[in-house]
């Protein structure tokens, strides 16, 4: 595949102001009405964005050394509690925890109202929050409690690092029994009464570069409002799974792991969900550039909710039991239009993640690029197993 420019040209075009920008949402059209070759020549960068629920995400706190010393051994944040076990000062606030005094689903379902998620909103809004730390006490680090009010600007460093974000497709979930029950997909009715997913579709970031040749370790990117940067391969990484005729993943596949300041971010795109019966999570807002630098690039950001397939999963027995059973196929496109239809029933659907959020993301991040405040980054790593996916998927069809 020929090249038509490399990440550095494009940076140079950020600089003088002569970079093109389209969001994956404007692109379909162009590709539409000028054909691939035209518009890859014009286009120089393809914004994606997503906003849903992320539940492996959580940030590291330091928290300063208090006078005198302290090594935190039990840390709670607004009775949150954050994991200790690193250093003095240093713990992970996970945005699934919560206080040790929730009944969780012993009163089921339970409401969940309160966890890690809600503690770092709360701090990205400028609020306070109780810090109550313990210790067994050393001889240099004598202090053994501590309990007193912080805010974000308190805590020395705030690092967000979420191990698993932007799924690359996902499943659509269902409920087959006579029972409503609660899932991290929210609450299914019994007998098919609904469908939920969760993914932004044409504008997810992986599903833009389903091959990961332009999104890898060092990649720069739009996290919670801020500036972040793709860590390593996210948890559950795994790009074998059975793809489309154009390479989309007809199921979970490639995932992210993110950093950045947390000091940078908004509440605005990183809020706590409460999911009834299931637990806490965090809306995570991310948005990836894609740079353009052929013509197979600009090919794959063009794919639209039609194209894109997904699983409809059972979540009262398949799901539970991991018997990897589908129910069938769905595409975004059905599912966006508020129904899809499975086992011949017409099925009502409704998103986890946020259309307009993620279109507002990567809308955002087009902006930032045209004003010259983002420029993009060269990986200095694929992820995991990239190379064999597009060798697999470049091989003709055997007859």
């Amino acid at each position: 595949m020929k090249q038509l420019r490399t990440i550095k040209e494009i940076n140079e075009k950020i600089t003088k102001g002569k970079v093109v920008v389209a969001t994956a949402e404007e692109i379909i059209s162009m590709v539409a009405e000028k054909g691939v070759e035209k518009t890859a020549r014009q286009v120089d960068v393809v914004t994606t964005g997503t906003f849903g629920p992320m539940c492996s995400s959580g940030a590291f706190l330091n928290l300063g050394h208090t006078t005198p010393r302290m090594r935190m051994s039990k840390v709670y944040l607004n009775g949150v509690n954050a994991y200790a076990g690193i250093a003095a000062v240093d713990v992970y606030l996970g945005a699934t925890e919560i206080p040790e005094t929730d009944p969780a689903n012993s009163i089921f379902p339970g409401a969940f109202n309160y966890g890690g998620a809600h503690v770092i909103e709360d701090l990205l809004s400028g609020k306070k929050v109780l810090l109550e730390a313990t210790s067994y006490g050393t001889n240099c680090y004598p202090l053994q409690k501590l309990e007193k009010w912080i805010t974000l600007d308190d805590i020395k460093d705030a690092y967000l690092f979420n191990p698993r974000n932007c799924y690359q497709n996902y499943n659509v979930a269902v409920n087959l029994s006579d029972r409503t029950i609660y899932t991290y997909m929210g609450i299914l009715k019994p007998h098919l009464g609904n469908a939920n997913y969760c993914s932004a579709g044409q504008l997810s970031p992986l599903l833009n570069d389903p091959f990961y040749r332009t999104i890898g370790v060092g990649t720069k990117v739009f996290l919670g409002g801020g500036i972040g940067y793709v860590a390593w391969h996210g948890t559950q990484h795994n790009p074998h799974v059975p793809r489309t005729d154009g390479g989309v993943p007809r199921g979970g596949a490639g995932t992210l792991a993110l950093i950045g300041d947390l000091k940078q971010m908004s509440p605005k795109y990183l809020r706590g969900v409460s999911l009834l019966g299931y637990g806490v999570s965090m809306q995570v807002g991310v948005g990836v550039p894609i740079p353009i630098l052929d013509e197979e690039i600009l090919q794959f950001t063009a794919v639209s909710d039609g194209e894109i397939l997904a699983p409809v999963v059972d979540y009262s027995e398949a799901y539970p039991q991991g018997t990897g059973e589908i129910l069938g196929e769905v595409s975004y496109a059905e599912l966006k239009s508020g129904t899809i239809i499975v086992r011949g029933k017409e099925v009502p659907t409704a998103p986890l993640s946020s259309y307009p959020k993620a279109k507002e993301i990567a809308e955002t991040l087009k902006q930032w690029i045209l004003k010259g405040e983002f420029t993009l980054t060269e990986p200095v790593a694929a992820l995991p197993s990239a190379e064999v996916a597009v060798n697999f998927a470049r091989q003709p069809e055997k007859e």
